[in-house]
């Protein structure tokens, strides 16, 4: 059974992840705190709960998902795992919150890249990774067939999609990937979107305008 804890950080109002299993054993994905106030809130619910952080993913790099990539690698001694097709968008996040007026402490390299199909097991669950490409060129989504969730990143969200106008994104490949690899699941799947509430693949493929 995993157990899904969120938090919501930054202006940007970006979705951190803790997925923890019946071990007490935690992945921590994106994590996007960004305020003093917003770390400690990660680092003190992961002692209150007495949590053993085992990985560190990012569905991809913009910068609001990675804020709090060096906090939890450096706390945890865990590395952050991305698609390699992430890595030039890892490489240009400094000069992006720059840009943004955003500075952050930068990201460490990853530790492993992540593989499109690959399967992996977190206590009694396995997880698939799926390449969604199309917000950004390395996106992936973590699948959990058993208990039919799915953290999706910045593809789809309820009523709307990832937008396209960064750089490495493409309109009609987000479109296909939400097509040919979310919407291929079944529909009572629910989607815990990078931003905003979750859903379901069911009301997106009935109520998703952008794919309607």
């Amino acid at each position: 059974m995993i157990e899904l804890h969120h938090f919501t950080f930054s202006p940007m109002q970006e979705n951190t992840y803790l997925l923890i299993n019946e071990k007490k054993e935690c992945i921590i994905i994106d994590p996007g705190c960004y305020f003093e106030n917003e770390r400690k809130e990660l680092l003190q619910y992961i002692q209150t709960e007495g949590l053993i952080v085992t990985r560190l993913l990012n569905t991809h790099c913009h910068l609001d998902h990675i804020f709090g990539n060096k906090l939890v690698s450096e706390t945890y001694k865990v590395r952050p795992e991305i698609h390699p097709n992430e890595q030039t968008i890892l490489d240009l996040s400094q000069q992006v919150g720059n840009m943004y007026n955003m500075p952050f402490p930068p990201s460490p390299m990853p530790g492993a890249y992540l593989t499109a199909g690959e399967i992996f097991d977190f206590g009694d669950n396995k997880i698939e990774i799926l390449l969604v490409p199309g917000h950004s060129p390395g996106s992936v989504a973590f699948y959990c067939a058993a208990q039919k969730i799915i953290i999706g990143g910045d593809v789809l969200f309820r009523d709307s999609i990832g937008r396209t106008d960064l750089p490495g994104g493409d309109h009609e490949t987000l479109l296909n990937s939400i097509r040919t690899q979310l919407f291929v699941l079944p529909d009572d799947v629910v989607v815990y979107p990078g931003h905003g509430p979750a859903t379901t693949i069911g009301y997106e493929k009935q109520h998703n305008p952008f794919l309607n």
